[in-house]
């Protein structure tokens, strides 16, 4: 499989995997073990929950519902939350707008505006102590989902996401992200009781949470580089394969804005493609994509000597790129007002 001039890049080693594990400070100033035990509570009881499938039959409607939500959950975090509302990577009509805010919420990642927001904030400040979910910054577990979980990030941030702030049916759903999923659940329960229940609504949104949450954890450990962006992002394909495209995570980095992930033609984008079909009715338009001068800029090059540390990789970039390490598209994200 060609390579296209991808280099693992060098930092993540040892040393940075144990920083990473176990960093030397705590994750935020008010960082509370009894504040996260608290506020996980539902996480980890939807957790203990899924013992439940042990005694629960498999049934052939629990499965199909399973691979169903899976696949809707996932399209409205990756195409939905992060793609459109995040990067703005491709227009819509207020309806399907709305839809790709609902498919989002049924995932139980909180809301459009609280997610997309909070996303724009680790992309202006990523793998620095300002990012708010780095797993160099604090720990793995913390990048994964403890900061998802604390009160360091429990406010909606409508200042970083004013474009979308301004429709009151995404305020709503955004205040009350929850209600999407718990209709839902009842609805699994009223279409094939508790094997739909169990299987259906909650084995899939396990295996949702935890390969979206990867991205922000593993693509920023593990994988390879194609790109000398100023962070540690890297490229995946396990993770793409799981989150329909979202593990090539150095190419999102190096072109926010685009609304393929995956850059070459081996790497495997389903929420890409299906955003292609739905463009073919009309549904979407105005797909952004990197042109050739994006794609060939600040390729990692295999002869060159990348720094051995973080630290080191930061100032190297910083200095290659300048303070403020803006994305070569220029970004989707707004910058913070005043």
């Amino acid at each position: 499989m060609p390579q296209d001039n991808i280099t693992p890049r060098q930092g993540a080693g040892p040393a940075s995997l144990q920083a990473a594990f176990a960093p030397a400070k705590p994750p935020a100033a008010s960082f509370s073990w009894l504040g996260i035990a608290v506020r996980s509570s539902p996480f980890i009881i939807l957790h203990l929950l899924a013992l439940f499938a042990i005694w629960t039959p498999l049934t052939t409607a629990a499965l199909v519902t399973m691979f169903v939500l899976y696949a809707v959950r996932t399209f409205g975090i990756t195409a939905g939350y992060h793609r459109y509302f995040a990067h703005k990577a491709y227009k819509t009509s207020r309806a399907f707008q709305f839809l790709l805010a609902l498919f989002g919420c049924v995932a139980l990642q909180k809301g459009p505006l609280w997610w997309s927001g909070h996303h724009r904030g680790h992309h202006r400040h990523s793998d620095t102590p300002l990012d708010p979910h780095s797993p160099h910054e604090t720990t793995f577990w913390w990048s994964h989902v403890g900061w998802i979980l604390s009160n360091e990030y429990s406010r909606t941030p409508s200042e970083d996401i004013p474009d979308f702030a301004r429709y009151p049916e995404l305020r709503w759903l955004d205040n009350w992200h929850m209600v999407p999923g718990i209709v839902l659940a009842v609805a699994c329960y009223l279409l094939g009781g508790m094997p739909c229940l169990v299987w259906g609504f909650l084995i899939s949104l396990l295996f949702v949470y935890h390969a979206t949450f990867a991205v922000n954890s593993i693509n920023h450990l593990f994988g390879t580089r194609r790109y000398d962006t100023p962070d540690d992002s890297r490229n995946n394909w396990f993770v793409a394969l799981i989150t329909f495209g979202e593990g090539w995570h150095n190419n999102h980095h190096h072109y926010q804005s685009s609304a393929n992930q995956g850059f070459a033609w081996y790497e495997i984008d389903i929420s890409y493609r299906i955003l292609v079909l739905l463009s073919w009715f009309g549904i979407v338009w105005d797909l952004r994509r990197p042109g050739e001068k994006a794609l060939n800029y600040r390729l990692v090059k295999p002869q060159a000597k990348a720094p051995t540390t973080l630290a080191g990789m930061d100032a190297a970039a910083r200095e290659k790129h300048g303070p403020t390490a803006q994305p070569v598209d220029g970004g989707a994200t707004p910058p913070r007002p005043a």
